[in-house]
This record gives C-alpha cells, structure tokens and sequence, in this order.
C-alpha cells in the first residue's frame, strides 16, 4: 500500500509540475509577475524565493498552484493588492542586494529596505549597478524614496496602496494577470492544459527509445463458438502473419483483424512443436468495452493471448512517429470516452476512479516496471490536459469560458456572474471528488 501511495504521489507531482510550468512559462513570457510556484497546498513545508517569484513545497499533496499577481476576479487593483505589490517590489530589491552581497541576511525587511533607500539615494544613483546589479525601476525607486528617513516601511506601503500614484498603478498594471490582454489571458491559461497535453508524447519518445514491453502475438485461448476455435486455432500457436503481413506484436495483429472490415483473413501461425500452418478465419462484429467504459462493436475472431512479452526499443525517428500517433490514439479514446459519460451510454461509476483507485493502479504499473508506469503517467497527464479543458468553472476550461464571454461582449463578465458561477463550479468538484472516493471504497468492499 505505501509502494502504491508513493507511486501515485510521484506521479501526480511529476504532473502538477508539467501542468503548473506551462501556466508559469507563459506567463513569463508575456510580462505577468508570478509570485508564487507551488506543487502541494498549504501549509508550506519548505521554499525559496529565486528573482520575483517564490518557490514551495506544500504539506497538502495531489495539487499545486501558479499564483500570479493579481485577482482573477477582481474589476481594477485593491489597496491590499497595491501593498501586496509593493511588499514584493521591496523583497526585490533586498534579493537583489544580497545577490551582490550588498544586504545582510540576517537583517529583517524594514532594516534592509532602509539600508537600501540610504545606500541608493537619488544623489547615489550611480551606484545602484554595484548595489543590485542593475538600474532602479520606476516603482523601486519609489518606494525606496518614500522609506528614506521613515520609520516603519509598513505605514509607508499602507500609505502608498491606499493613495497610489499614476506611476504605481500603471507598473502594477503591467505586471498583473487581469489588465493584459484577452490574448495573452488565453494564452497562459491554455498553457497549462497544453503542457499536459505535449508533455505525453516526450515522455513516451523517451519510453519507446528505453524499451516496452509489447505481448507477442501467441495465443493463451480461443473462445467457444467464436471463428478461431471454429477454424481450429489453438492455444500456443504464434501468429507469424496475416495476410502476408508479418506480426511482430499483439497489438498489429489486434489492429489488422479489426482493420480488415469482416473480410477473411489468411493467418500463417506456427504450432508449438515447430510445424507451419495456414488457416482462412472470417471475423465476426461483437460489441466489446474499451479501455476507457465505453461500449463499441469491432470485428473479433475471439482470441486471447498468452501473455508471453518481449521488450521492444525504437530508435530516436521510430519512436517519435510511434509516440506522437500513440498519443493521438490516446486522446481520441479519451474524448470518445468523455463523451459517452455526458450521453449517458457509459454509467458514471464504471468510468470514474478516484484516488484511491489512481494509487492502487500506479502501485500495480510500478510493480510491473519502469516503463509501464511510464505510460500510466502518459494516460494520466492526456486525461489531465483534457478534462482541464472542459467548461467547468475552476477549471482552466471555465476560465477560458469566461474569456470566450468577454470576446463576443468586448467586456469583462460581470463579477457578480463569475462569482456565482466559480461558486457552483466549486461545489460541483467538491461533489464530485465526494463521489468519486466512494465510488473507489465501493469498489474495495465489494471486491
């Protein structure tokens, strides 16, 4: 049980990081000041702070965060993000300073920043490259101005956030989430998704260039009344062909028969004591359950494997062919199998796993070795940047929905409506979640 608890925590913080990072990158890349990057929730366990943003690891796992300056919700800066702000402008300043050996690291925050406003006085100006490594900005250089020769820089940031100057209000604008653009809003809100979404086939290129292993075509057992029992397929022998295809793996031999629309097969198979045979086997339509609860017909023979396997490696060109079309493969079955739960073909409690059921499962694909847990991260991280992507508010689907609002009004959704509408979204998750962990101890009890 713990193997499988570890197993499904480093997984899940593998995830969160791919998914936080995108959102983190993004916003970088397009000006908006990130203040913190978590993977866990509070309370903080440990940190550090590097440039403009802190870095934490939080005591409450599965989850993680991307805090960017700025309420989402909010119509214009509050004086308590204004101060918030400038109590980041100052942490700046001393990080900086410290870099440069310029600030004592035992010194608190007020200490340092009046260290810092006497050291960079505006007839010092000069000497700010060899302080903090570069020039002030606007905003620093106010702050450190208005702490010169003041007492607590508290009052002064309280001062400040409650009558900013243009000059203030407009730096905070230009760094904050909420007053960029529709476009870059989207961007950095689909990065995190996309992340998810790119991240599976990297991870799987680098998986088929390790090695999977891949069941080789030999049969366990044919079902009764079925075509192969009825041509005389038996267990043991090796599919060598079909068609005159040769089949290397299970899963060829799984897509050709399906492939082949009901048309009669030629198999060429060798029998466990060495002797080749030829059999015709026309496939017959049975409805079957995917791997995701769906319910699809496709063409059987109805056969088994045996479970032999061997582990099968690609070079750097096979193996981004194989991933990227595995990975498509992938996201379709899932978006099919999405959808079945919405029309009600596929009953909610055999779709939906909680948990539970994702630690019981990574425990049981890290039992069976690197690469198969590999691949239960691959279909986890496509069904993260997926199911992230649904019009949910709180999800980044719902977020998005919001900009798609704003776009066809040229305004903002009123807050009073993104509110009510987070509101349900929270309260749809929390039922949810609820849901689902009684689905897994459900499924524990029963068996």
């Amino acid at each position: 049980m713990i193997h499988s608890i570890l197993s499904a925590a480093l997984v899940f913080a593998v995830l969160v990081v791919v998914h936080e990072a995108g959102h983190f990158a993004m916003a970088k890349k397009v000006g908006v000041r990130v203040l913190r990057f978590s993977i866990g929730y509070p309370p903080k366990l440990f940190g550090f702070r590097r440039g403009e943003t802190d870095y934490s690891i939080g005591a409450t796992p599965f989850g993680g965060y991307v805090r960017m300056l700025g309420d989402e919700v909010g119509e214009k800066p509050t004086p308590e993000e204004i101060a918030l702000y400038l109590h980041e402008v100052g942490l700046d300043l001393i990080g900086a300073a410290r870099e440069h050996g310029a600030a004592p690291t035992g010194a608190g925050f007020d200490d340092n920043l009046h260290a810092l406003a006497e050291r960079l006085s505006e007839s010092a100006a000069g000497v700010a490259h060899s302080v903090i490594g570069r020039e002030l900005k606007p905003d620093e250089a106010l702050l450190l101005n208005e702490a010169r020769g003041q007492a607590k820089v508290g009052d002064i940031i309280k001062s400040l956030s409650e009558h900013p100057p243009t000059l203030l209000v407009e730096a905070y604008c230009k760094r904050a989430f909420p007053t960029q653009s529709l476009g870059k809003r989207v961007l950095i809100v689909l990065a995190g998704p996309m992340a998810n979404i790119v991240f599976a086939p990297l991870l799987l290129t680098f998986v088929f260039m390790y090695g999977v292993p891949q069941l080789l075509p030999v049969v366990g057992k044919t079902t009764k009344d079925l075509p192969a029992a009825k041509a005389g397929l038996q267990a043991g022998d090796r599919i060598l062909a079909v068609n005159g295809q040769p089949m290397e793996t299970w899963a060829d031999f799984s897509k050709t028969v399906k492939a082949g629309d009901g048309s009669p097969i030629t198999l060429e198979i060798d029998r466990p004591h060495g002797a080749r045979s030829t059999i015709v086997i026309k496939p017959t339509r049975l409805e079957q359950k995917t791997l995701y609860g769906t319910n699809a017909t496709t063409w059987v023979i109805g056969v088994q494997p045996s479970g032999d396997e061997v582990t099968k490696r690609y070079g750097p060109i096979g193996a981004v062919k194989e991933a990227g079309e595995t990975s498509v493969e992938m996201t379709v079955q899932m978006v099919v199998g999405i959808a079945s739960i919405f029309t009600g073909s596929t009953p909610v409690k055999d779709a939906l796993g909680g948990p539970i059921m994702i630690a019981q499962m990574a425990g049981q694909e890290a039992h069976r070795g690197l690469a198969n847990l590999a691949m239960f991260t691959v279909m986890l991280s496509l069904e993260l940047g997926v199911i992230n992507l649904l019009p949910v508010p709180l999800l980044d689907g719902g977020h998005l929905l919001f900009f798609v609002f704003e776009g066809v009004k040229g305004k903002p959704l009123e807050l009073r409506y993104r509110e009510a509408m987070l509101q349900v979204g929270l309260f749809l998750l929390v039922a949810l979640m609820a849901f689902v962990i009684f689905n897994d101890i459900s499924r524990i009890v029963q068996g």
